[in-house]
C-alpha cells in the first residue's frame, strides 16, 4: 500500500490540556512563576521566593556577586505583529522606582523570556514585545533572553545588605 506524502501511519494522539477548565490570571501567573523559578535556576541562578504575597517582587536571585529582586510577568495577548504585557500591580496602580530591579516577561506561547531592568517598566501599564521583527518599536529585543544583565554584577541588594 503506497502512502501519501505527509501522512503517518501513526494514529494521532489528542491530548487534553485542561483538566478543570480554563485557567483564569492568577493560575497564569503562578504558572509563569515556576517557569521562571525553572529557567533561572537551570542557568545556575540561586532562586528564592518571599513567603506571601505582600512583596512588589516575585522572587529574588542570586547571580554570584548579588542579590536582585525581580518581578514576572507573563502574556499570550497578542497585539498587532507581537505581544503586549501588563506592567502594573493591577488596578492600574503602576510600579514605583526600587521596588525591584528586573522585570522578567515570558512570552507563553513561543517560551521566550524578556529580562529589562525595571526602570523600563515604572511609569507605564504595557511593554509591547515583537520576537518576530516589527518596522515601528522592537526596542525591547535586545533584552531577549538577556539573564546576563542579573549574572556576576554586584547589586544594589548586596550594597545594602539586605533583600528589601
Amino acid at each position: 500500500m503506497k502512502k501519501e506524502a505527509g501522512k503517518s501511519s501513526k494514529p494521532k494522539l489528542q491530548v487534553v490540556t485542561l483538566v478543570r477548565g480554563a485557567l483564569n490570571s492568577k493560575a497564569k501567573g503562578e504558572l509563569a512563576e515556576l517557569a521562571f523559578s525553572l529557567k533561572a535556576a537551570s542557568l545556575g541562578f540561586g532562586v528564592a521566593k518571599p513567603h506571601g504575597d505582600n512583596e512588589r517582587y516575585d522572587f529574588i536571585l542570586d547571580g554570584g556577586e548579588g542579590l536582585w529582586r525581580v518581578q514576572v510577568k507573563s502574556t499570550s495577548h497578542i497585539h498587532y505583529a507581537g505581544y503586549r504585557a501588563r506592567c502594573d500591580r493591577g488596578n492600574d496602580k503602576l510600579y514605583k522606582t526600587n521596588e525591584f530591579y528586573f522585570l522578567a516577561v515570558y512570552i507563553v506561547p513561543l517560551g521566550i523570556w524578556y529580562v529589562l531592568p525595571a526602570h523600563l517598566a515604572v511609569g507605564g501599564t504595557w511593554l509591547a514585545f515583537y520576537p518576530s521583527g516589527c518596522k515601528t518599536g522592537g526596542y525591547l529585543e535586545c533584552y531577549r533572553e538577556a539573564w546576563h544583565l542579573m549574572a556576576g554584577h554586584a547589586s544594589p541588594l548586596a550594597e545594602q545588605g539586605t533583600t528589601k
